[in-house]
């Protein structure tokens, strides 16, 4: 599982249906301190959350920064030697806060999947990038928003997984059957840090994380980091 290659970056949202529901549920891990992460290889666990604060210094340096930018993005191949000087670099030597921060997830996200080097998408949102709820095709991914609202992701337990994607017919999420309540939409704080499982994981295969990018209020800008294996 942890060599796995092909996968593809860029699809984001993946559109194919389950034809059959999954044989067993999955659920979450969550606490405020990162050691959280080692329940991702538990076979029951699809999602471990790492709660957590932003300090207000760091957020001052995002908005101020997203105001001069607010169509930053950065795209690149980090190992956990190199991270900081480069995820800086790109910022034009700002906001050495989140450099430090993102720094220490990709030594994290490294270390955890015996990686070498991961790939690293941060980028400026004024819109869902993935405004249905859908499942990765990568074996895991890290999430977390800097920010403005947060991902948005449903428990294994409340879904129809068969109306993901085609299997929804066309109609909105909220209408399809996926789930019954609006109330069992779960969403992150802006800040925690997240693994949600795909589908490339060797043995959740019918099991990755349905989520979806939040709807983002009018004039407001979220700056979202991934990293996924390379």
């Amino acid at each position: 599982m942890l060599n796995e290659k092909n996968f593809n970056l860029a699809g984001q949202c993946s559109p194919k249906p389950f034809e059959t529901m999954p044989k067993s549920y999955r659920h979450r891990a969550q606490d405020n301190h990162p050691t959280v992460f080692s329940d991702i290889y538990k076979p029951e666990i699809n999602i471990a959350i790492w709660q957590r604060k932003l300090p207000a210094t760091l957020q001052n340096s995002v908005k101020t920064f997203l105001e001069l930018n607010p169509t930053f993005q950065a795209k690149m191949i980090l190992t956990p030697q190199e991270a900081f000087s480069r995820v800086s670099e790109s910022f034009n030597n700002n906001m050495s806060e989140v450099s430090e921060d993102i720094a220490e997830l990709v030594d994290m996200f490294c270390y955890l999947f015996e990686l070498k080097q991961t790939a690293m998408r941060l980028q400026v949102l004024d819109g869902a990038m993935c405004p249905k709820f859908h499942v990765d095709r990568v074996p895991c991914r890290l999430v977390t928003t800097y920010q403005s609202l947060a991902s948005e992701w449903l428990p294994h337990e409340v879904l129809d997984y068969t109306k993901l994607g085609w299997g929804s017919n066309g109609l909105p999420d909220s209408e399809s059957g996926l789930y019954q309540r609006e109330s069992d939409i779960q969403q992150l704080g802006c800040g925690d840090v997240a693994l949600f499982k795909g589908t490339l994981w060797e043995g959740n295969e019918n099991a990755g994380l349905v989520h979806r990018s939040p709807i983002v209020p009018a004039n407001e800008k979220r700056l979202v980091l991934t990293l996924d294996f390379n």
